[in-house]
C-alpha cells in the first residue's frame, strides 16, 4: 500500500496521515502550542459522530455554535434593509421630490434612470471590492478581524447616505456602504458552515437569507411608517436605522470565537480544539478531539488534490467544477428576476397603484417573504437541495412569464392587481426555495481550504450580475426611458428558464454529505445526477473502493 504523505502549513508540523500504516509508525503529532495527538481512527470516529447527530441533539450539543452563527449573520440585515430602501425610495414622494425631476406627463417627480442605475449598481461595485478584500483578510488574519473591519466601515460609511444632500452624494454613500456589505455577505454563510455540525449546517447558512428578508421587512416597515411625513426626515430616518445594529455587532466582534477550520489550516490544533469545546455543551466535549482530527484529515485530503489557497486555485482541477456550481447557483438569485420583484413598489406605481397602496402591498410582500424563509427550513429538512432549487427556479420563471403575458392587455383595469399579486407570489416562491438554498449551496459545495475564496467568488459573481440587472431594470420600468412595465417579465423569464436548465444538468445533491465525502465525490468526477445515489467511505485504503452506488 502506497503511503500518502502530507504536511501542514507549518513545515515543522507533521499532519494526520491518511494511511493506516503511517498511523502505526507515528500515532501522534505535535501542534503549534503544546502537545496534541490524534489518529486516523479519531477522524473516523468524528465523521461517524457527525452523521449520527440529529437536529434536536445537535442544537443541544452545540448551543454556542448556533448563537455565534446567528450573531455574525445578523450583519446581513443591514444589507437587506438598505436594499429595500434604495429599491423603494425611487418611488418615495419626498425622496423623489428632493433628488428627482418633474415628469410633465404624469405630474410626478422621477429620479432619472441614470441615477437609479448608479444607486442601484454602485453598492454592488463596492460589495465586489469588499468581498474580494474579505477573501484575503480571512485567509491572512481569520474571520474575527475581517468581521470587525466590516462593522467599523459600516458605522462610518452610513454617515454619507444620512447627511448627503445631493444625488451625487447619495450615490457615493451607497457605493461606500457596499464595501462592508460584501464583507458581511461572504462571512455569514462561510462562518456558519465552519462552526456548525453537519445537521445544522443547512439551516444556519440559509439563515443568512432570513436576515436578508428581515432587513427588507424592517426597511419596508420604516418606509411605510414615514410615507406621510412632508420633511427630509421621511427618508433620512430610514438610513439612520442601520446604526441600531452596530453596538450589538461590535460586542460580537470582541467575543466571537475564531473558526476552528481556520485554526486547523494554520496548524494551530490545540487552539482549534479549545474553540470547538467552547462551542459545545459539557456532555459533548469528549467529541472535540475526534472532530478536530476529522478537520485535519479533510484538510489533508484536499491538499492531496490542490496545494494552493489562492483565487486562481479555485479554477484548477476539480475545484473549477465546484466554483462553477457555487457561482451559478448564487447568480441564480439574480437571473430568477429578483431585481424586478424586489423593486415591486416602483413597479406597482408604474402599473397604476397609488403610492400608499404600493407601499402597503410591498410591506405585505416582504412580510410574506420573511415567513416563507422560516417555512423553508422545514422544506429543507424534507426535500433535497437540488429538488428545491430546480422546482423553485421553474416556478419563478412561470410567474414571470404570466406577468409578461398579462402586460399585453393594457386596457383591463384589474390587470395591475393581478400582476401585483403575482409579484407577491414570486416573493413567496423565492423565499421558500432559491433564496435560502442559494446561500447554502456555495458554502457546502466548496472545499474547506478554498471555502472563503469560493464563497467570495460566488458572491462577487452575484454582485456583478446584480450590477448589470440594476443598470437595465430602471430603463425597463422608467416611463422616461423604455417604459416596458409588466412586459419586463418576459426578459427575466428567459434568464430564469436558462438557469433552471443549468440546474437540471449541473447542480449536484449535497444534503447530509460531510466535507470530506464531497471531496471524494468531486475528485472522482461523479456525474451530477449520481451524487444522491452513492455511498462514500473516505477511510478505504483503496481509493477505488471509496465510492459505491446504492
Amino acid at each position: 500500500m502506497e503511503e500518502q504523505k502530507s504536511t501542514t502549513e507549518h513545515d515543522d508540523l507533521p499532519a494526520l496521515s491518511t494511511s493506516h500504516d503511517a498511523v502505526k509508525e507515528s500515532d501522534h503529532f505535535i501542534g503549534c502550542r503544546g502537545y496534541w495527538e490524534a489518529t486516523l481512527e479519531d477522524a473516523q470516529a468524528g465523521n461517524a459522530h457527525e452523521h449520527s447527530l440529529r437536529i434536536v441533539t445537535a442544537l443541544k450539543a452545540y448551543p454556542m455554535a448556533v448563537v455565534w452563527s446567528l450573531v455574525v449573520s445578523m450583519s446581513i440585515i443591514m444589507e437587506g434593509c438598505d436594499t429595500a430602501l434604495i429599491g423603494s425610495l425611487y418611488a418615495y414622494p419626498r425622496y423623489a421630490q428632493r433628488f428627482g425631476a418633474l415628469d410633465p406627463s404624469t405630474n410626478t417627480y422621477q429620479i432619472q434612470a441614470k441615477w437609479q442605475s448608479a444607486m442601484g449598481s454602485g453598492p454592488q461595485a463596492g460589495a465586489v471590492v469588499g468581498a474580494l478584500l474579505n477573501g484575503y483578510l480571512i485567509q491572512r488574519f481569520g474571520y474575527r478581524p475581517a468581521f470587525t473591519l466590516g462593522v467599523v466601515l459600516m458605522a462610518a460609511f452610513a454617515f454619507v447616505s444620512f447627511f448627503g444632500m445631493s444625488i451625487e452624494l447619495q450615490a457615493v454613500g451607497q457605493i461606500l456602504c457596499g464595501v462592508p456589505w460584501g464583507i458581511f455577505a461572504t462571512i455569514g454563510p462561510a462562518y456558519a458552515s465552519e462552526v456548525c455540525p453537519l445537521p445544522l449546517r443547512v439551516y444556519l447558512t440559509a439563515y443568512t437569507n432570513m436576515c436578508f428578508a428581515t432587513g427588507q421587512l424592517v426597511g419596508a416597515g420604516v418606509l411605510q411608517s414615514f410615507i406621510n411625513r412632508t420633511d427630509q426626515w421621511s427618508w433620512r430616518i430610514p438610513f439612520a436605522i442601520q446604526w441600531i445594529w452596530i453596538p450589538f455587532l461590535l460586542v460580537g466582534c470582541i467575543f466571537m470565537p475564531e473558526s476552528p477550520w481556520y485554526l486547523v489550516r494554520r496548524g494551530k490544533y490545540v487552539e482549534a480544539e479549545k474553540t470547538v469545546k467552547s462551542l459545545m455543551s459539557e456532555s459533548e466535549k469528549p467529541q472535540a478531539r475526534p472532530l478536530v482530527a476529522l478537520m485535519i484529515h479533510t484538510n489533508d485530503l484536499e491538499r492531496d488534490v490542490t496545494e494552493g489557497t489562492s483565487y486562481w486555485d479555485c479554477y484548477k482541477g476539480t475545484d473549477l467544477r465546484r466554483t462553477e456550481i457555487a457561482c451559478v447557483s448564487f447568480v441564480g438569485q439574480i437571473t430568477s428576476g429578483a431585481q424586478f420583484a424586489y423593486s415591486a413598489t416602483y413597479f406597482f406605481q408604474q402599473a397604476g397603484l397609488s403610492p400608499d397602496d404600493s407601499y402597503k402591498l410591498n410591506l405585505g410582500g416582504t412580510g410574506i417573504a420573511f415567513c416563507g424563509t422560516i417555512v423553508s427550513w422545514f422544506l429543507m429538512k424534507q426535500f433535497h437541495r437540488r429538488s428545491l432549487y430546480l422546482t423553485g427556479m421553474s416556478l419563478l420563471s412561470m410567474w414571470l412569464l404570466i406577468i409578461g403575458c398579462l402586460a399585453t392587455d393594457s386596457k383591463n383595469p384589474t390587470i395591475k392587481w393581478v400582476q401585483s399579486v403575482l409579484c407577491i407570489v414570486w416573493l413567496l416562491t423565492y423565499s421558500l426555495t432559491i433564496g435560502p438554498v442559494g446561500w447554502t449551496i456555495p458554502a457546502e459545495v466548496s472545499s474547506t481550504r478554498l471555502r472563503s475564496k469560493t464563497v467570495v467568488l460566488a458572491r462577487s459573481s452575484y454582485y456583478l450580475a446584480q450590477i448589470m440587472a440594476n443598470v437595465m431594470q430602471p430603463y425597463m420600468m422608467n416611463p422616461l426611458a423604455w417604459n416596458w412595465k409588466g412586459k419586463t417579465g418576459f426578459f427575466w423569464f428567459a434568464f430564469a428558464a436558462l438557469t433552471a436548465v443549468w440546474a437540471f444538468f449541473r447542480l449536484p445533491e449535497t444534503k447530509r454529505r460531510s466535507y470530506e465525502e464531497l471531496d471524494v465525490m468531486f475528485h472522482a468526477k461523479l456525474k451530477t445526477r449520481k451524487f444522491k445515489k452513492y455511498h462514500v467511505n473516505v477511510y478505504e485504503d483503496n481509493r477505488g473502493d471509496r465510492l459505491r452506488e446504492v
